[in-house]
């Protein structure tokens, strides 16, 4: 194994295919949300692997789980029934309200699974004749990088090379057009909207508007799906967004913090759709990988047992305050929801905060021109502070 920064850098442009815009930066350990490169140098971590690590680094309850369910059996594929998954299953559907959950790796795969849920269940109850087979997203959404998810995604940015793509996407910004598109479009089947549009610059969606939406999708028989790939599992202070709109979704999609840092998403089925898709109709083979499901079960037992999920709200507050305190009218605007949050500098560029970030012991993410803040939920108020003040140092040596 390589160990200085500059021979782990050259194996990876060697060997790894460049897809990725990485910062100079190489992470090995770390503790919450503390992380350390090769020489052991911190750095806050504002970014939890884009939402993943929700628990932060080395949780001792989770790894404790993770190693126990290695241990025992890793894998065997979904030919055969194991208590690790259909119990993570249980407890999804319980704290949700959801009937019943597709597995997959990631939230791409569970978007697939949203999606095609809704074109069978349109397919079977009203034929292939009606047409019934669009569905609408919206402008700045982001759904995924596979084919479809791509072409799900309402980016001009992100429908280029890969011709040609999955057809029967409708996308609208989240006004009334989308609403008279809804009404009168009779060949409309689903509608996949993500309550805080994270990729797209952490656009939080009106209230009213989605309350809208969803009456028009029970009123027309219209799959009604919430990506809450980002949003889920804690991320905006309730277990799902949804909770906070008021809404019950005919499918959720789950992924990210689910699993703690390892790949897991989850397709979540309501009265509605809990019976479409049946033997043969989908099909992952790592889906409900046991060790994944391990990792999300303790996610789920330190979430909700622990009282991590009752803190989040009240660390996004703090969080938006220690903002506004130490950086002043050289903020623009901050929006999101609990501890999802987009900042809009007044200055430097999100990717020069980003890089400047790294290079005063702060690691933060971007989303289009926001800088984009993902902590993990178990961030101490001190570690907050730290990253913070060295979030400050690095804006400040822009300014310079």
């Amino acid at each position: 194994m390589k160990n200085t920064f500059e021979e782990i850098r050259s194996q990876d442009k060697e060997f790894i295919m460049n897809t990725y815009g990485r910062f100079d930066v190489a992470f090995v350990g770390g503790k919450g949300s503390t992380l350390y490169n090769e020489k052991g140098d911190s750095y806050i971590d504002f970014g939890s692997g884009i939402g993943t690590s929700a628990l932060g680094a080395n949780d001792e309850k989770w790894s404790a789980a993770v190693s126990k369910q290695a241990n025992t059996l890793a894998h065997i594929s979904n030919l055969y029934y194991n208590p690790v998954t259909s119990e993570l299953a249980e407890k999804l559907c319980k704290v949700t309200g959801m009937k019943n959950v597709f597995f997959g790796n990631s939230g791409a795969e569970a978007n697939e699974c949203a999606i095609k849920i809704a074109r069978k269940y349109s397919f079977e109850k009203y034929g292939a004749e009606s047409g019934r087979n669009k569905i609408l997203t919206l402008k700045n959404s982001f759904h995924g990088r596979t084919v479809t998810t791509l072409a799900a995604t309402g980016q001009d940015v992100f429908h280029n090379y890969f011709f040609p793509f999955t057809e029967g996407f409708i996308f609208e910004e989240a006004n009334e057009k989308a609403l008279e598109i809804l009404k009168n479009d009779d060949k409309i089947c689903g509608v996949l909207m993500e309550l805080v549009q994270g990729e797209g610059g952490v656009f939080v969606l009106d209230k009213e508007f989605v309350e809208t939406v969803e009456k028009i999708a029970r009123e027309k028989d219209i799959v009604f799906m919430i990506d809450e790939v980002q949003t889920g599992v804690g991320r905006t202070g309730t277990f799902l967004a949804c909770e906070q709109y008021g809404i019950k979704p005919d499918v959720v999609t789950l992924a990210k913090g689910l699993g703690g840092g390892l790949p897991i998403g989850a397709a979540l089925c309501g009265e509605k759709t809990c019976k479409v898709l049946g033997a043969s109709d989908h099909g992952s083979t790592f889906g409900g990988n046991t060790v994944s499901c391990a990792g999300a079960l303790a996610v789920l037992e330190r979430l909700l047992d622990d009282g991590i999920l009752a803190q989040v709200s009240e660390k996004g507050a703090y969080i938006r305050a220690k903002l506004t305190e130490t950086f002043g009218d050289k903020i623009k605007e901050i929006r999101g929801l609990g501890m999802m949050l987009g900042i809009d500098f007044d200055g430097p560029t999100s990717k020069e905060i980003a890089v400047a970030g790294i290079a005063n012991g702060v690691a933060v993410l971007t989303a289009k021109a926001a800088v984009r803040l993902l902590p993990p939920l178990t961030i101490t108020y001190s570690e907050i502070d730290e990253g913070i003040s060295r979030l400050k140092k690095a804006v400040d040596s822009l300014n310079k």
